[in-house]
């Protein structure tokens, strides 16, 4: 869960008193005024936390999805998903800099700023060194920039996740344009839904109003002040929903994409006549031990500070993905008879995404119960279910990141009850107990399901109107001699290995 950049750059400005003035016999005193107190500045630690999480959250696409994607395709198209990764990652950046960071989390303001964001800061316009947003605490901020590019790694990531399912088959071209859409239209809606929300201290400001109004002007008047300061928030987020670093947004988003888009390519030529096993188990596990170190950027890096936490979040993320591993390994031996690297790499990845959204919520022991679930719920879809409708989602994008990613969104409307160890509820208008809520299961689970079904919607649907746009425009699919020949050659004139 992440802050929306507050339309002020600068926190409001508190006076230490008021100047004395006194006049005697015609003769002026000098007026002593107190100096204003100064803004909240960035703290050097936060700062410097938020940009090294941005750089392990890069590390997680290039090379980490990279190396883990590139190992589990056919040798013939290795180099075609190391490019198609590579060019995501790149032009998601720069759509985020022009005008997705203003539309999803930077521009609040405007009727529809519930849905989607404004073009106040299309183009960077306005960010310089000196802005800053707010982050999770009341009175601490980091530097716009920061938090910006920080959100961009995440931009970078997500539709990357979605090549897995329609590997060896589509076009580049395809890749390419659909993406560019997909980022454009799915992507930046949803975060805004789940992740732009009011500044604490704009909340905590305006709810001090209000219960220091004694009159029904007075109150009407702060009451509308509140409505306004929090009106710019998602409608997820107004919703009461938890998503702590992209359960919804990341996981589910680009799973249920991917899973639209391998069903509309269809499946690939000899899919269930010829064996199609990784060409690389080796580059698979070096990917995947780079996507768990990046990883603690993602989760524990979504806190904005370096704070207790932060530190919270890196135990759980953890924790949680060496039990989903042991987890996966072990239901596979039991199912299999051998345990395997690839179900164990696998077992880590399904961890991670199911830790994602509860990371900064639950507690140690719920993140240990999560990851143990986990596995076994994705096992079942990558194997059973995944044969019995045979659809050839590549790389199990949607068995792995879609379905991980919902249980771990439903999860953490569980496991944040401070009961079972979580953290509790945010609470930015209770100005008497330190910013805590109340905790109701039955309002944080509909809003937990609100958010999923949500995501599952406007990307399922949404990918889908895109991959029939882009296939009426350039085709989906490249020709079926190309496809035996291997992206590689047919589609880049390059291969991954010379030998």
């Amino acid at each position: 869960m992440k802050f929306v950049p507050s339309p002020k750059t600068a926190l409001r400005l508190a006076g230490f008193g008021l100047a004395s003035l006194a006049v005697m016999s015609g003769v002026a005193l000098a007026e002593e005024a107190a100096p204003a107190a100064a803004a909240a500045v960035p703290n050097k630690g936060d700062t410097a936390w938020l940009l090294v999480s941005s750089v392990l959250v890069l590390m997680m696409s290039i090379p980490g999805l990279a190396l883990f994607y590139g190992g589990l395709v056919r040798t013939k198209n290795m180099a075609s998903v190391l490019t198609q990764v590579f060019m995501i990652v790149s032009l998601a950046g720069l759509l985020w800099a022009l005008f997705g960071y203003s539309i999803a989390l930077g521009d609040t303001s405007g009727s529809l700023s519930a849905y989607i964001g404004g073009f106040g800061k299309a183009f960077l316009k306005g960010i310089t060194p000196d802005s800053t947003v707010p982050t999770f605490s009341n009175g601490v901020v980091v530097p716009e920039f920061a938090y910006m590019v920080f959100q961009m790694t995440f931009a970078m990531i997500t539709p990357a996740l979605i090549v897995g399912a329609f590997a060896e088959r589509m076009k580049f071209s395809a890749v390419l344009l659909f993406m560019l859409l997909w980022v454009s239209f799915i992507y930046f809606p949803i975060a805004h839904w789940v992740w732009a929300i009011a500044a604490p201290d704009d909340i905590a400001a305006a709810a001090k109003a209000l219960a220091a109004a004694t009159d029904a002007a007075a109150k009407t008047a702060a009451q509308a002040k509140l409505d306004e300061v929090t009106s710019g928030a998602g409608w997820l987020a107004q919703a009461g929903a938890l998503d702590f670093a992209g359960g919804t947004v990341v996981h589910i988003n680009a799973g249920i994409a991917g899973l639209v888009g391998c069903l509309m390519l269809g499946k690939r030529v000899g899919y269930g006549k010829e064996a199609m096993t990784p060409h690389s188990l080796t580059m698979t596990l070096i990917g995947a031990s780079l996507l768990w170190v990046g990883w603690f950027g993602f989760n524990a890096g979504s806190n904005l500070e370096a704070n207790g936490t932060t530190a919270l979040a890196f135990v759980n993320t953890m924790l949680a993905t060496c039990a989903a591993a042991m987890s996966w390994l072990f239901a596979e031996w039991a199912l299999k008879g051998k345990p395997s690297l690839l179900g164990m790499v696998t077992g880590a990845v399904a961890g991670l995404v199911a830790v994602t959204p509860a990371s900064g919520y639950a507690g140690p022991m719920g993140a240990i119960v999560l990851g143990l679930v986990v596995s076994p719920v994705c096992l079942f879809f990558v194997s059973t279910v995944k044969n019995g409708f045979g659809y050839d989602d590549a790389l199990d994008v949607f068995g792995v990141h879609c379905v991980g990613g919902i249980l771990g969104a439903l999860a953490t409307g569980i496991l944040v009850n401070p009961d079972l160890g979580g953290i509790g509820i945010t609470d930015y208008t209770n100005i008497t107990g330190n910013n805590a809520g109340v905790y109701v299961f039955a309002d944080q689970m509909m809003a937990q399901i609100k958010a999923v079904v949500a995501t599952l919607v406007w990307s399922g649907v949404g990918s889908a109107i895109l991959y029939k746009f882009v296939d009426i425009v350039i085709g989906l699919r490249v020709p079926v001699d190309a496809e035996r020949e291997g992206l590689d050659l047919a589609e880049h004139g390059e291969r991954a290995y010379n030998y």
